[in-house]
């Protein structure tokens, strides 16, 4: 029997190894399955813009994976047993079914987090997804076709929070943008990269709320803990994220808020036979702190599993590849940005690049990271490597099908 890999989830991180081990491993030893719930590639670090109103690219992951011998199940994981080794998924149309795996990489990535505040799930936006993105630009456009103008606030001063409030308040001048921040904006940025930050704001005639805690979000109001009342059309919750509890509750070794507790080599500590990588993953970097989740983390992360899963199937050395975290790409609408390198401690560096020099460094960091995805077999070593006898060892396949009828893989 062939060696079964499954991959879960078709992120930065999920699809990168999984095209890499399809160019890396010899068909005739092993079969990739990778599990994702949309049939797209979805360019999470661009979907604050296409909630402002513009078309960013989206490959069908059927394109992608054409010609890898990759099998794609379109499906939504549901559990993991990793104890059986197996994996619950189910369509779109009800069905359920298993996927029976020997090697299994978990990178299904994060969702956004409430942290307990009252009426996020109901009444707030986000843009940690590509429904929810497109969710929250319908709510825009019905906001602009009304001539009436509108408030949008942004809670949460983060990465993501101030790249979608200064892409809202660029792409649609008609809205009025707040900005909550818990604490100072742009805390954890240089001097002089928050002092641009704040020349940003002001040039889009964005709004800066410091040190306001949300405690209570409602369809056309949020309600902060000081008493203070803010009106809005439009709130987009961008405080954090979070992890799905899928692996946590399948019984592998996992933090409190359920990212799997890995070691140098992205290997689960308590089920060797499983690895995770990207916000899944909770590891220590090179610095000595766990990688923050970001797509920089993803990028690493996902180098790390894939050479230590083809170590281990193949018999070799496994190298430990880089686990850093080298800065902050900022956007600040299409023609200004912020690029903030940090030092080994994970503090900001004095020094910071801005304006259009900092918004064609993101774009094109954009750029690249969306050309590797959608060729993930591309430029790497074409000799693909004989699984060690050792390894070789495939218990029976458990592929269950569909209670609706039709396969599970797609």
């Amino acid at each position: 029997m062939k060696h079964r890999i499954v991959v879960l989830g078709a992120g930065y991180a999920g699809a990168y190894v999984a095209g890499t081990l399809a160019r890396r491993l010899s068909p005739a030893d092993t079969e990739i399955t990778v599990v994702n719930a949309e049939p797209d590639f979805v360019q999470r670090l661009r979907l604050h813009q296409l909630a402002a109103g513009q078309e960013i690219e989206a490959p069908q992951l059927a394109d992608v994976f054409a010609g890898t011998g990759i099998e794609l199940c379109l499906a939504r994981v549901t559990a993991v047993d990793p104890e059986r080794q197996v994996v619950a998924v189910a369509d779109g149309a009800g069905g359920v079914g298993e996927l029976g795996y020997d090697t299994l990489l978990y990178a299904l990535g994060s969702h956004v987090a409430d942290h307990g505040v009252l009426g996020v799930s109901e009444h707030a936006f986000d843009v940690t997804g590509r429904l929810s993105a497109l969710r929250l630009r319908e709510r825009l456009d019905s906001l602009d076709r009304r001539g009436e103008g509108g408030s949008v606030l942004v809670v949460g001063d983060g990465l993501t929070g101030i790249e979608t409030a200064t892409e809202i308040a660029e792409s649609r001048p008609g809205l009025s943008v707040v900005l909550v921040a818990r604490g100072e904006l742009g805390a954890p940025l240089s001097a002089g990269a928050r002092s641009h930050l704040r020349r940003a704001c002001d040039r889009l005639g964005i709004t800066v709320l410091e040190h306001t805690e949300v405690e209570a979000v409602e369809a056309t109001r949020v309600l902060c803990a000081d008493g203070t009342v803010l009106a809005s059309d439009a709130t987009v919750w961008t405080a954090g994220f979070a992890v799905s509890p899928i692996a946590a509750a399948g019984g592998l070794e996992a933090t409190e808020n359920g990212r799997i507790i890995v070691d140098r080599t992205m290997r689960s500590v308590s089920h060797p036979n499983v690895y995770a990588a990207g916000d899944s993953a909770y590891v220590i970097g090179d610095n000595g702190r766990p990688l923050p989740m970001s797509c920089a983390s993803a990028g690493f992360t996902g180098m790390q599993a894939t050479a230590a899963i083809v170590g281990y199937l193949t018999g070799r050395r496994i190298p430990n590849t880089k686990l850093s975290y080298p800065g902050n790409h900022i956007s600040l609408g299409r023609r200004d940005g912020i690029l903030q390198m940090v030092d080994t401690e994970a503090q900001a560096k004095p020094t910071y690049v801005g304006g259009r020099k900092a918004a064609r460094i993101k774009a094109g960091i954009l750029k690249m990271s969306l050309w590797t995805t959608s060729h993930p077999t591309f430029g790497l070593p074409k000799r693909r490597r004989r699984l060690a006898a050792s390894r070789d060892l495939s218990v029976e396949k458990t592929l269950r099908p569909l209670e609706n009828g039709g396969a599970v893989r797609g």
